[in-house]
């Protein structure tokens, strides 16, 4: 087809799991069609990892929301409820969709794609005229859950999942194509709430399933001593402690450093790494000494690769990783947060995949006594669908094509 595709990526949510993803499908697109143009809009953190890889990030991300921001403010402690933090975050919608109709009058593009874009969604239900290109979506969850007894928190889950199923006779006004990342089975089979539709009937009738998104290839990280080697670590036990993006999970950092001298007596040479992010400063983390703490550190898979034990918080994009690098890990949903306790848990669980721990629950002993128990083991995960970047590039660029003619 004659002309260069330029497609707007607009990567969305809070964290780096869902940039990194992105730029694996970026990759994917470009190697599938040489010469494509991308065009970045995203906010801090993502826009410096999104810089960092070269990519063209636009100078109107300087006016997006901060959706870290957001969640770090509606977070008590390691505890999120996504349906508060949901609420907080939509204040901010109006503002994200005027950057967007700025850039899209500004330029066209054959092609929009939103990863957890929420905010142009439901801006597109609620007014298709404002739809001035093709737009496509990607999902990794589907649905809030109650996360207590509280009955204004379950009528603010129902009047969420009211507006997220509702419609869905008419999708394709908004939207022209829906990914969801991960299996039919990640998508629980029940309803949205009382007299709304199923999840998973509403998720196959809307999305296209592509599988699990890797931003790396499993086979460079397969001889584990020469990455070890390459990343300085010599041959004693080694723990990763990691919280991802935003500043939330301190209290899980200081936890494993109230391990680390218990931890010490039963593996005098062990190693503990503590990985803060792009938004906690190191400093303000409390550790006995002998706990190394960083703060950002790019390509965090390759340490996850290298360890002997992981610590990690619930995230999606985080567990599937240590999943495909078969490496042992415990990890701590954010609790209220229900796509990490419900949807991510859920398919830890169904995989058989690490141990699920609660940061309220678990002392410093019980932790030590669970990092000994599982230190050093080489799971039997099953496989999962990980060649998601390949079907997701190849469905989004065909639908790119579609759009030129």
């Amino acid at each position: 087809m004659a002309g260069s595709t330029h497609v707007l990526f607009i990567s969305g949510s809070i964290g780096l799991g869902h940039v990194l993803r992105d730029l694996a499908i970026a990759r994917e697109m470009r190697r599938q069609r040489p010469g494509l143009a991308i065009s970045w809009l995203a906010a801090t953190p993502a826009d410096r990892v999104l810089r960092e890889a070269g990519e063209t990030v636009l100078p109107d991300c300087a006016d997006l929301a901060d959706a870290n921001a957001v969640a770090e403010r509606a977070a008590d402690g390691s505890r999120l409820s996504l349906i508060r933090y949901g609420f907080s975050a939509a204040r901010t919608w109006a503002r994200n969709m005027a950057v967007l109709r700025r850039v899209t009058s500004r330029e066209r593009f054959d092609l929009v794609l939103g990863d957890e874009t929420y905010d142009v969604t439901l801006a597109l239900k609620k007014n298709p005229s404002l739809k001035k290109f093709p737009y496509a979506t990607i999902y990794d969850f589907v649905g809030f859950h109650a996360m207590s007894s509280s009955p204004l928190e379950r009528l603010g889950v129902w009047f969420w999942n009211h507006a997220w199923s509702k419609g869905a006779d008419r999708a394709s006004e908004y939207v022209d194509l829906s990914l969801f990342i991960g299996e039919e089975e990640d998508v629980p089979d029940e309803r949205f709430g009382p007299l709304l539709p199923n999840r998973r009937d509403w998720a196959r009738k809307r999305c296209r399933f592509v599988g699990h998104v890797l931003p790396f290839d499993p086979a460079d990280c397969a001889d584990r001593p020469a990455v070890r080697e390459r990343l300085g670590y010599g041959p004693e036990p080694l723990v990763i402690g990691a919280i991802g993006g935003t500043a939330i999970g301190k209290e899980l950092l200081e936890l494993c450093g109230r391990a680390f001298p218990i931890l010490r007596g039963s593996a005098p040479k062990l190693r503990m790494v503590l990985v803060c992010g792009p938004r906690l400063d190191p400093a303000s983390v409390a550790v006995p000494s002998g706990v190394e703490v960083r703060g950002y550190v790019p390509a965090l898979h390759e340490h996850f690769a290298a360890c002997d034990l992981a610590v990690v918080q619930g995230g999606g994009t985080t567990t599937i990783e240590l999943m495909v690098l078969r490496r042992p890990f415990l990890y701590f949903p954010l609790e209220g947060h229900c796509e990490q306790e419900v949807s991510v848990a859920g398919r830890l669980a169904r995989h058989g995949a690490g141990v699920r721990m609660s940061l309220s629950r678990t002392t410093p002993e019980d932790l030590a006594a669970a990092v000994i128990a599982h230190l050093g083991r080489e799971p039997a995960y099953p496989q999962v669908a990980a060649r998601g970047a390949e079907t997701a590039a190849r469905l989004v660029l065909e639908l790119a094509d579609r759009s030129r003619g």
